[in-house]
């Protein structure tokens, strides 16, 4: 089998590139490191430079067919959304047609996508299964829900299967400061040096945060699955408000954190926790680590960065 993963240099894609390597898949990285890091690729990967919006990408795929296409690569802040929404459409939905348009030029079976929590926006009703409301409060949300459409409609007139993963707050190993679940990237580097953690609200707003190596296994199971076109939570299903999150850094930091507050972001949700049921019934995966345990691996892994 062969797959291609775009932005596979990434935090998320490098780690879905390391699964698909352990599990003997000829797999291909195309990135074009904006955002990613080739120190980040798998030596048994091979890597291609290139942006998700080259208008020779069709070229490329039908002169170097794919079984499957993972599509990780993309703008990925609300910030960066709602300051300037151009830049967020252009990588996020019409990057995303010019995969699909490669894709289905040249046979590819299916693509799994990376969607968000952000389609949900900010309901009452938690946690938020897949049928839930969904009311996006920034620009980067609001590309993803209109991501899923258009996946939707590529197999109902096309044919290309689909399965899109609706990440909750992703953390771990070789995460930049940016994207929701960066925060814990954010506050376990400072807390390292001993500088103030900033917290945007009073830190009663909770997330789901869940370990980027279950990312990877949920990513790799959606290529299988019998279950496909359709979306899923990949979730802990488990909410934790940012005081609580410092508290348990601050145990295993072993001393006090110091922390400031700043007044709420444009566009920040107060509360999410999705409900991961669908996607343990019909992919047949669970979380497999705590928040504890990724925790302490995402922090040894940034004292051995140094």
């Amino acid at each position: 089998m062969k797959v291609l993963v775009t932005g596979g240099a990434g935090f998320i894609g490098s780690h879905i590139v390391d699964r698909l390597i352990e599990a003997g898949f000829q797999t291909v990285v195309l990135d074009n490191l904006s955002a990613g890091c080739l120190a980040n690729v798998n030596p048994a990967a091979r890597f291609m430079q290139k942006d998700v919006r080259d208008r020779d990408l069709a070229d490329l795929l039908r002169a170097e067919p794919f079984d499957f296409v993972v599509h990780q690569a993309a703008q990925t802040t609300v910030p960066k959304s709602l300051t300037d929404p151009y830049y967020d459409c252009d990588v996020n939905i019409m990057g995303l047609v010019n995969v699909l348009e490669a894709c289905r030029s040249s046979g590819v079976k299916r693509i799994v996508f990376a969607s968000s929590a952000a389609v949900y926006g900010d309901p009452a009703d938690l946690p938020l299964s897949e049928e839930a409301d969904k009311q996006p409060t920034s620009f980067y949300g609001l590309s993803k829900l209109v991501a899923e459409k258009y996946l939707e409609l590529y197999y109902k007139n096309f044919g290309l299967e689909y399965v899109a993963l609706r990440y909750a707050n992703v953390y771990g190993e070789r995460q930049t400061d940016s994207g929701e679940g960066g925060v814990i990237s954010i506050f376990l580097t400072k807390a390292l040096v001993d500088e103030p953690l900033t917290v945007f609200g009073d830190g009663t707003q909770t997330r789901d945060f869940i370990y980027v190596r279950d990312v990877a296994e949920a990513n790799y199971r959606a290529l299988f699955t019998a279950n496909a076109n359709r979306s899923y939570n990949i979730s802990t299903g488990q909410e934790i408000s940012v005081n609580e999150l410092i508290g348990l850094m601050q145990q295993l930091v072993e001393k006090p954190l110091i922390t400031q507050y700043a007044p709420p972001r444009a566009g920040d949700i107060y509360r999410s926790v999705l409900n991961n049921a669908a996607a343990r019934a019909m992919l047949g995966w669970q979380p497999n680590y705590s928040l504890a345990e990724g925790l302490g691996r995402t922090l040894a892994s940034l004292r051995q960065r140094g």
